[in-house]
């Protein structure tokens, strides 16, 4: 692997699940590995689990660790040939040659503006570090993906399903914010390229970029969606078609543990409480949602083991 900023950089998908999840029993087997070596991370927007839990990976090799969030900094500028005479002080073109003398690896966090979908979907950011780093690039979520999520989810499936071909639902939920669809494009990808029989399920108007979901069934029914899913992934996005948009906020669409039945309940994180899914279910047996976030660390290392090797 010489990068991971989208999923289709994984050569081998069924081989890297099962070794991320050999890694979670031996975490520290190649501890020597990225002795020597930097991870430098950086974010734009803020972090919890993709920053502790890629910190941790990183460490685990053996790697040191650089953070910087970039707002604390100053204002980088990403259109070639700008006149910098307003608020950007330095180019991404000096900025990245710069820090990839100090790093091995970047990992990079920017969020969408859910404004501007054409320059969302430029992925300009990740794009730009990508264009003028001279080291591999780690996507940490971008404007429009979250690989390192959707392996985390890849291995959580593995791990946990108890039959070869599990009925797996992506669920949309309601939400006070408008959310952008990183996390569910890199899930509905990965769905894609498991072996599962995958659905979506959200109202009318939530339809995600049809380029990604393809040929995916799509219900406009979640309690049809629902019937005897193994596994239930809940997240909450705003409307793609108008852009950024809230369209609906029914609140008849929160996850339930009448509507979950016998299902496993995963979602990224951070949820809202009774407004996502309702505690009893949180709370319940069949939320997997620790387990899924503690698996982060090991996506994230064998993503980076991967790249240490092609070094």
């Amino acid at each position: 692997m010489k990068k991971y900023t989208n999923i289709k950089d994984i050569v081998n998908l069924y081989e890297t699940i099962q070794k991320g999840i050999q890694l979670k029993k031996y975490p520290l087997e190649f501890s020597e590995m990225g002795k020597n070596k930097t991870l430098v991370m950086l974010f734009f927007n803020s972090s919890l689990r993709t920053r502790l839990s890629t910190e941790k990976a990183a460490k685990n090799l053996g790697m040191q660790v650089m953070v910087l969030n970039v707002s604390d900094a100053w204002n980088l500028e990403f259109e070639d040939g700008a006149i910098m005479n307003f608020n950007t002080s330095e180019h991404i073109k000096e900025a990245a040659q710069v820090i990839s003398q100090y790093a091995d690896v970047i990992a990079v966090r920017a969020f969408p503006t859910l404004k501007d979908k054409q320059q969302d979907e430029s992925e300009f950011i990740l794009n730009s570090f990508i264009k003028y780093a001279s080291v591999p690039i780690v996507n940490m979520e971008s404007s429009i993906a979250h690989p390192l999520q959707a392996l985390t989810d890849a291995i959580t499936i593995e791990e946990l399903k108890t039959k070869a071909m599990p009925k797996v639902v992506l669920s949309w939920a309601p939400h006070p914010k408008a959310l952008p669809h990183a996390v569910a494009n890199s899930f509905v990808e990965m769905m894609q390229a498991t072996d599962i029989d995958f659905i979506i399920t959200h109202p009318k108007g939530y339809e995600l970029n049809m380029e990604i979901t393809k040929d995916t069934p799509i219900n406009y029914s979640q309690e049809d969606a629902l019937k005897e899913a193994d596994f239930v992934y809940v997240k909450s996005w705003s409307s793609y078609n108008n852009y950024g948009k809230i369209l609906n906020e029914d609140t008849n669409w929160m996850m339930t543990q009448k509507k979950l039945g016998k299902s496993k309940f995963m979602h990224c994180l951070p949820v809202r409480r009774n407004v996502v899914v309702e505690d009893a279910v949180l709370d319940g047996v069949q939320s997997v949602v620790i387990h899924q976030a503690n698996n982060r660390t090991y996506a994230a290392q064998i993503v980076l083991k991967q790249i240490l090797e092609n070094l």
